[in-house]
């Protein structure tokens, strides 16, 4: 490869699922590399005629007359996040699609479960007594183990997230995002993996685009009207947001206010677009000023503080203790500063005082 390429070169790479390590590969060796966005290169997608060799000279055409619409390359840290993001996801409704599956069987056989946890080993034996035939029995006992051996690995995907969080670039973000109601550690990791940098967002507009929660408009002459949203974006990003909206509007009041308000004009399901879509653009302006959101609640981000450290180890706290790393991390936002007690887990947990936070910190 190296051979054949020099300094003087450009290459155009369409976006494809090796994209990233060819891109790679190539990048030290030329003088720019691009990576094409496969959907909007009109002139491959939809061509009548449709070959490789065909595919490249267009790309080649194009990129020399600047009219390749170029895809952001995540580093790695970005790819590592959303692959693992992603094999949760698959495994996750891998084991959906079997409780389903299980529940039918109730369902058909017009069955009472029993108490508890239906799938768990205190179960097996009412699931094994079921009076069904032998080939119903069996499928049972394969999907009862498929997901005895899914519930360890999700759970270990989970905990390398826990274990990320706590890694640069990610460390840093996070904390803003878990101010938010709705956000949580796995939501606020998706929402930072699908942003990669929040800084090639301009304007909380073209955040909003890419998650494709802009509505679509179209505009002719006079003729000016907007629809539906576009859905052209990051389907995890625009998921992780109205699943957030939803527990927003449900939990915190600021939010739930909103709701109802736009739910009495355009319905509950265009209202949540639109409450996610509000949410978002407030995501972008924390993240990109690094300040607090303003209808932050101290108490409970700092439960979600507690929740979050935990989970970690010392040296990730900075040798803080739990407690003493949650004041950090509210002096870093920039809330909370005369919170002394907070009810968690059933216990009151005390805070240190603000003015003591940098005797706490290491040198």
């Amino acid at each position: 490869m190296k051979a054949n390429l020099k300094s003087t070169d450009a290459i155009v790479l369409e976006a494809t699922t090796n994209a990233w390590q060819i891109y790679d590969q190539v990048v030290p060796y030329v003088g720019r590399a691009v990576v094409a966005h496969s959907g909007l290169v009109k002139l491959i997608a939809y061509a009548r005629v449709k070959t490789d060799n065909r595919d490249v000279l267009n790309l080649a055409r194009l990129l020399a007359a600047g009219l390749i619409p170029e895809v952001w390359v995540p580093p790695q840290e970005v790819r590592d996040l959303r692959a693992l993001l992603a094999h949760r996801l698959h495994m996750v409704k891998r084991r959906t699609m079997l409780r389903n599956r299980l529940q039918s069987v109730i369902h058909r056989y017009n069955l009472i479960p029993p108490v508890g946890d239906l799938y768990g080993s205190t179960n097996r034996d009412w699931w094994e007594q079921m009076s069904v035939s032998t080939v119903e029995h069996l499928r049972i006992r394969q999907d009862l183990v498929t997901l005895d051996h899914l519930e360890p690995q999700i759970d270990e995907c989970e905990a390398e997230l826990e274990q990320l969080s706590a890694q640069e670039p990610w460390c840093d973000q996070i904390v803003y995002l878990l101010q938010f109601s709705g956000i949580g550690l796995l939501t606020g990791m998706t929402v930072l993996a699908a942003i990669g940098n929040i800084e090639r967002f301009p304007t909380a507009k073209y955040l909003v685009g890419y998650a494709g929660l802009g509505a679509g408009v179209h505009s002719s002459g006079d003729t000016h009207h907007t629809g539906r949203i576009t859905k052209q974006g990051r389907k995890d990003l625009r998921w992780a947001l109205v699943e957030a909206a939803w527990s927003a509007v449900r939990w915190d009041p600021y939010w739930k206010a909103q709701f109802e308000r736009l739910a009495k004009r355009r319905g509950e399901n265009k209202a949540i677009v639109a409450i996610a879509r509000k949410l978002l653009t407030v995501i972008w302006h924390v993240l990109t000023k690094k300040v607090a959101n303003r209808q932050a609640n101290p108490e409970k981000v700092a439960n979600k503080l507690f929740r979050w450290t935990w989970k970690l180890e010392a040296s990730q706290r900075r040798g803080l203790q739990s407690r003493q790393f949650v004041r950090y991390q509210l002096h870093k936002l920039d809330i909370g500063h005369d919170l002394q007690m907070i009810h968690l887990g059933g216990k009151r947990r005390s805070l240190p005082p603000s003015d003591e936070l940098w005797d706490l910190l290491p040198n």
